[in-house]
């Protein structure tokens, strides 16, 4: 990979230089170009020197005496009360002088101490002005000391060599852009035809799903420049930095075309502008100026520009008019069989075992992204390396699905038999509830193994099959199935503990999503009640009602809940038999298959007498 940098020195960073020098050249320089090298004695050798008439000359100061010997060297010493020091001084035929110590010129040292730091201030500062002057003019100059410079990150002619067989799970995405690489490849006809390729494609999906990746492999499979950078790499502490790194990212451009400019997190130069008079800051001149430099550049040169967001809402219009990112590819979290794919080119660079079943681990991690699945095949191989072994097992990718979800098994926390067992009848409830309902996903696995993210136990679900549309009745059953842990604990135990935090957040989003977002109530029927933003940042909600209607929501959210929580009680007091079962042998083996719990949970019914016909 043939990578070119280019330093990039902030303007503070040379004041900085110029002042340490100053500061070193006052404390190191000029005390020895003010005061020659002077030996201190202790006054005793002083007397000495004196009675033997050694001292030629000699100065006496308030707190120090500097004289000079007959062997022509400076000496001083402290100075202390003795009144005869005069007239001993006078019997050895000393000089008495006002200026032993040969000093610099009052002027000279006034030069040197203030007026030569000050003309060098000066001077460093009127000339990075006229530096950074030229900069914001887009200048020749704007090249010293990497002022100006986009400092993108050039990959030529892809040497890194990565293609679209290297990324999997996207293939919309890899169609959508394949015509650029077309395009790249053989613009001639679409010239003949008349058509015009898109100046610029906006990636937009969550983080971890490969963006950056599907950028170079673009340029990977036309075999052209890529060109690499942040958006945050524009904005700059002074005025017109960010524009003239613009400028210069486009003008490299073209010198390489064809080729691909790819800016990653372009939302941070490329967002709405806020609509005040007179607004005139450093982003906002940047986001211009890139503006400026789409509309100004020749599309048919092959110069395309890609760029990448998690945050498309709050990109500003201007940019994706036609003409500029016209064309919005959606790069989403990968469906079942994309995650399977991912596994596998990934599982290609480590060695595994043969019998690895790659769908299974798909489906145990559903909702991860690229980079998580990358993640679970490297956590599974180190678990390997861990255990001694030369190869990666079925067992450790299932294990690095549970480490990504759940964190790691916290070994050091020892739970009380007390606690054991109410974490045991917690997890059973949600595992029964969920078995006993139907349109509920199946049961895979069950421990009460304490986790690294504060979980003490959790009940993992797999769907058989993924689908993406959940009905009224699914939802109420998720519903249900949260509240099953807390069920348990007040069937059993009477008392409820803190172990349900989690489960109540999860039950009341959902909740709250049914009645504000779903329209799945009778009260508020088809309307919205909430706005979703930050799509593919954690999907944060605004209440859009009026605070008598949110009250009122709050009303239904806390009756929905409810009414799905005394289902899971009933499910659980009906099923007390199955369930002290369960938690029983979850107590015992801290962790069992959903092999094993249902082998369990049918065995239990069938030794269970019949009930009487009144019952119920």
């Amino acid at each position: 990979m043939n990578e070119v940098k280019r330093p990039q020195k902030p303007l503070m960073f040379y004041y900085a230089i110029v002042l340490v020098a100053l500061v070193l050249f006052n404390a190191l320089v000029m005390p020895f170009l003010t005061n020659p090298g002077v030996t201190e004695v202790d006054y005793g050798e002083f007397m000495k020197m004196t009675e033997s008439k050694q001292i030629a000359e000699v100065m006496i100061e308030d707190n120090k005496i500097i004289f000079k010997g007959t062997d022509g060297r400076f000496y001083k010493t402290g100075q202390v009360y003795d009144p005869e020091l005069t007239d001993r001084l006078y019997k050895s035929g000393a000089k008495f002088s006002s200026q032993i110590v040969e000093q610099m010129s009052p002027i000279l040292s006034i030069l040197l101490s203030w007026v030569l730091p000050m003309v060098l201030i000066i001077g460093v500062g009127q000339y990075f002005s006229k530096k950074l002057m030229e900069n914001a003019g887009g200048g020749a100059g704007s090249m010293m000391f990497g002022m100006g410079k986009s400092n993108a990150k050039v990959y030529v002619k892809s040497t890194s060599g990565i293609k679209f067989d290297d990324v999997a799970g996207e293939d919309e995405a890899k169609e959508i852009l394949s015509e650029i690489v077309d395009f790249l490849e053989n613009p001639g006809k679409y010239e003949a035809i008349g058509a015009k390729m898109p100046k610029g494609a906006l990636l937009v999906g969550p983080p971890g799903t490969g963006k950056t990746l599907l950028a170079k492999a673009v340029a990977g499979e036309a075999n052209v420049p890529f060109f690499s950078i942040s958006g945050s790499e524009f904005v700059e502490m002074f005025v017109g930095m960010g524009a003239a790194k613009v400028r210069d990212l486009f003008k490299q451009a073209n010198e390489k075309a064809p080729c691909i400019v790819f800016i990653d997190e372009v939302d941070a130069i490329g967002g709405k502008r806020d609509g005040r008079i007179g607004g005139n800051d450093e982003r906002e001149q940047t986001l211009n100026q890139l503006l400026t430099e789409m509309d100004g550049f020749d599309g048919s040169k092959g110069v395309v520009i890609l760029a990448a967001t998690n945050r498309p809402e709050s990109l500003d219009p201007a940019l994706l008019r036609p003409g500029r990112f016209d064309r919005r590819v959606p790069v989403e979290l990968p469906d079942l069989k994309g995650r399977e794919e991912i596994l596998k080119v990934h599982g290609k660079k480590v060695n595994m075992q043969p019998n690895v079943n790659y769908a299974d681990v798909a489906k145990a991690a559903a909702g991860a992204s690229g980079a998580e699945l990358a993640n679970i095949v490297n956590e599974a191989a180190l678990r390997a390396v861990r255990d001694g072994r030369k190869s990666v097992t079925q067992a450790d990718l299932e294990e690095s699905v549970e480490v990504i979800i759940a964190g790691y098994q916290k070994k050091n926390r020892v739970l009380s038999d007390k606690e054991k067992m109410v974490v045991a009848y917690h997890e059973i409830g949600h595992a029964l509830v969920a078995a006993k309902q139907s349109e509920s996903a199946p049961v895979h696995k069950i421990t009460i193994i304490p986790r690294t993210n504060g979980a003490l136990g959790y009940t993992m679900q797999v769907e058989e099959n993924e689908h993406f549309l959940l009905t009224k009745e699914e939802l109420e059953n998720k519903i249900a199935t949260f509240t099953g842990g807390r069920a348990a604990e007040s069937l059993i135990f009477g008392q409820i503990t803190t172990g349900a935090s989690n489960d109540i957040e999860q039950a009341t989003r959902l909740a709250r999503a049914m009645i504000t977002r779903y329209g799945m109530s009778d009260e508020f029927g088809m309307v919205a009640m909430e706005q979703l933003t930050n799509q593919y940042l954690g999907g944060d909600t605004t209440l859009a009602c009026s605070a008598e209607t949110a009250n009122h929501i709050d009303v239904v959210v806390r009756n929905l809940i409810n009414t799905q929580y005394h289902k899971a009680y009933h499910i659980l007091k009906d099923n007390s038999a199955q369930l002290h079962a369960l938690a029983k042998y979850l107590y015992e083996h801290e962790t069992i298959t959903g092999e094993e719990f249902m082998d369990i949970l049918h065995k239990t019914e069938a030794d269970l007498p019949a009930l009487p016909a009144s019952e119920e």
